[in-house]
């Protein structure tokens, strides 16, 4: 196969998106395959280039601002409109956060006719918004933390409704950036601007106290369930991209019948949002035992620490196979939408 790899982007997880599209190049030309390296800032890149990132390391600290990654990054219709896509197989989208996983890229190159891995445009746009997703797995009988969305006297409201603590975060972010975890209502004010400052959708979810667990989907199949032991109440961004940063044990040393249930969960929720190829579904179990899921990640991190390549290992799948499988399926999915047409 001739793959494009897509990553950088102009969203907070730009960092995130270079580690992964780096080790996901590593993994298809261990498989064998031609590759082409895509920034969305600097565009194809030449072997001194690639040379350049490799070993390339996420950022210790979250961005403080959207403000500050906006400079990076061609527009989605320009990337879409490069020669390089039009004479590639496939396209591996590692673009994480902003227009690479709201769908906005996807529809784009749906239109265009080429082929990308992951969701289409439908399943990337209801995961990354959250309010959306947990209405959906609501309506569906799933359960997800109970939680409202930012409005006028939303203090008075939030101690009414979910209580403390309660977790702030943006409505449409990942990698946990403008998350904060708030005890008491005084520092509630601080923590919603905090989150404003990376979206105008504010999410307020009720914390469950308990143990986190992550399952990848690929296929449509549920991979090993992992859980994750982090130095703090809040699996953050220090604790996601830094060597040591947390305990992921996978598999998750639980009963084989709470490992099924995070299995059948995570597949029905991949259902659910309409997801594509591949994607990791998290949850937290509180002390009586009872699953909550938390989200799905429609563009999971493919970085050396991720927990998707790790979901798959234990389960008998080495990283190369499945960088190779999860383009098989953007083919597979590209040939049977032109099949429908």
């Amino acid at each position: 196969m001739k793959v494009a790899v897509i990553f950088g982007g102009s969203s907070e997880e730009r960092d995130v998106s270079i580690a992964s599209g780096m080790e996901v190049m590593t993994g298809l030309k261990a498989a064998g395959h031609a590759v082409i390296a895509v920034d969305t800032a600097k565009g194809v890149l030449t072997s001194e280039d690639e040379r350049s990132l490799a070993g390339f390391e996420v950022m210790k600290k979250p961005p403080e601002s959207q403000a500050l990654v906006q400079a990076h990054g061609q527009s989605p219709i320009a990337m879409v409109n490069a020669v390089e896509l039009n004479n590639v197989d496939v396209v591996f989208i590692t673009l994480h956060g902003g227009s690479g996983e709201d769908g906005t890229f996807q529809a784009l190159l749906e239109e265009s006719n080429i082929p990308f891995t992951g969701s289409g445009h439908v399943g990337s746009a209801i995961a990354m918004d959250k309010d959306v997703s947990k209405r959906l797995m609501v309506a569906a009988g799933v359960p997800t933390p109970a939680w409202q969305m930012c409005i006028p006297g939303v203090k008075k409201s939030t101690e009414n409704k979910l209580g403390f603590p309660v977790v702030v975060k943006p409505n449409a972010q990942g990698s946990t950036i403008g998350l904060t975890l708030v005890h008491d209502p005084v520092a509630l004010p601080s923590a919603i601007d905090k989150a404003a400052q990376f979206d105008d959708e504010i999410m307020l979810e009720m914390y469950i106290d308990g143990r986190e667990f992550t399952v990848g989907i690929l296929d449509g199949h549920a991979l090993s369930v992992g859980e994750i032991v982090a130095p703090s109440d809040i699996f953050d961004y220090e604790s996601k991209y830094q060597c040591g940063g947390a305990q992921e044990i996978f598999p998750a040393d639980i009963p084989a019948a709470k490992t099924q249930e995070i299995k059948e969960l995570g597949v029905q929720v991949h259902r659910i949002l309409k997801l594509g190829g591949y994607s990791r579904v998290d949850f937290r179990m509180d002390g009586d035992g009872y699953l909550w899921c938390l989200e799905a990640n429609s563009v999971p991190g493919l970085t050396p620490t991720s927990l998707l390549p790790q979901s798959a290992k234990t389960a008998g799948i080495e990283f190369s196979e499945l960088c190779e499988r999860i383009c098989l399926l953007g083919i597979k999915r590209s040939w049977s939408g032109k099949k429908d047409r």
